[in-house]
């Protein structure tokens, strides 16, 4: 008789060695959920990161909620069905059609992550394999450039000084309008015109003050920018972009499909920042790169602040399966974090600010011993309910652990 299958959360909340800080959120540690599914000697790790002023989640809320996950039946399926035809139905209907699981999009997320990585452990296959693409090419770049951002926390010049080479550049908008214009007007004295420029307001302009910031900012240099009002403001989004000279990227306003559609119906972007965790999971995200491409909007593939393993390398996956994306984010894990909780560590090579396609099988990463003290709870096949575990993960301080 074959062990009981197992899952086991944790909630990895990483002190940052340098902080992240943007007019939505200033961010000192990370904060995500990490499930590790175990079925029959085969482990799939996943992750989601929730941020409330995006989807509305928390990680107590996404933790909630996986509890009332059926995971012996999903542990059943696990075992019954043909891995690769598994892996076909999830590639094509996420995890609420191939295993008839519903929840938030973190949520999904978390666990379409962990079974792709299981099912990609399983067959062999790496995260760009299991990752969906309309029209995918035969053969994908070996490596492809990713963007620097200019967080509220790094002066300019020291930014331009030390983040080279630039391929795109991603400015967090401050409270000053102009500081944001010097800003961009430095960095464009700089670079010169090939570089594009994208100031991120993260929806803290007002309708009647953003047209004069964005023709302020087009005429310092910038090309773009990325989710400049209030979120799901579509009517004011479409006359905001069809007064300006300025392309308008959306993020926190596109979480799922109907946003998306809705987005589209209004004129209301020429872009969409595609994110795994915020749109619900890679089989989500590439759907959503996929109603962007049939509209005639451009793409980029972002990240959420502090990412710790699992998304960093779905992220990249989508990026390779989807490689007409305008620009791809990296995160800043290796600055970020001193010691990781996976291995191998998530890589950029800093000397040409590009990244390569994880290294499989899966998306290539376990967990390493710093994770253990992060455990929040286990549950384990025929169980009434998960179990919480106490633990003292730094300084020996206790947390509360429950869900």
């Amino acid at each position: 008789m074959s062990e009981p299958a197992m899952a086991e959360l944790y909630r990895v909340e990483l002190p940052m060695a340098v902080g992240f800080d943007h007019p939505a959120k200033r961010r000192a540690t990370a904060d995500s959920l990490l499930l590790r599914l175990e079925v029959d000697g085969t482990a799939g790790l996943g992750e989601c990161a929730p941020r409330a002023y995006v989807t509305g989640e928390t990680s107590h809320s996404v933790a909630a909620a996986l509890q009332q996950v059926p995971l012996d039946r999903l542990f059943a399926r696990l075992r019954e069905a043909d891995p690769a035809e598994l892996l076909a139905r999830v590639q094509q209907e996420g995890v609420s059609g191939a295993f008839g699981l519903h929840g938030g999009n973190n949520l999904l997320c978390l666990l379409e992550t962990a079974l792709l990585d299981l099912l990609g452990r399983r067959l062999g296959l790496n995260g760009v394999e299991l990752t969906p693409a309309s029209g995918k090419p035969a053969a994908g770049p070996a490596a492809l450039p990713v963007s620097q951002v200019l967080d509220l926390s790094l002066d300019v010049e020291e930014f331009l000084d030390t983040r080279s080479p630039f391929h795109f550049v991603k400015v967090k908008a401050a409270d000053d309008i102009r500081r944001d214009v010097a800003t961009v007007g430095a960095i464009r004295a700089r670079l010169g015109d090939a570089v594009p420029i994208m100031v991120d307001a993260n929806m803290s302009w007002s309708a009647d003050e953003a047209p004069a910031r964005l023709t302020a900012l087009a005429d310092a240099g910038a090309d773009l920018v990325e989710e400049p009002l209030a979120k799901g403001a579509w009517a004011e989004l479409a006359r905001l972009r069809a007064g300006s000279g300025v392309r308008v990227v959306l993020d926190e306003s596109v979480c799922t499909l109907h946003d998306a559609l809705t987005a589209v119906e209004f004129r209301a972007c020429d872009a969409f920042n595609i994110r795994v965790a915020k749109n619900g999971g890679p089989v989500s995200a590439a759907r959503l790169i996929d109603v962007a491409r049939h509209a005639g909007l451009g793409f980029q593939i972002g990240v959420q602040v502090a990412e710790v393993g699992p998304l960093i390398h779905a992220g990249r996956a989508l990026a390779f399966a989807h490689p007409d994306a305008f620009t791809v984010e990296a995160g800043q894990s290796d600055r970020f974090f001193p010691e990781t909780v996976v291995t191998p560590r998530p890589a950029v090579d800093r000397s040409a600010n590009t990244v390569e396609p994880p290294p499989g099988p899966g998306f290539g990463l376990a967990l390493t011993d710093r994770a253990a003290p992060w455990a929040v709870a286990r549950y384990t096949e025929g169980a009434p309910d998960w179990a919480p575990l106490a633990t003292t993960p730094s300084g020996g301080v206790h947390r509360d652990n429950r869900l």
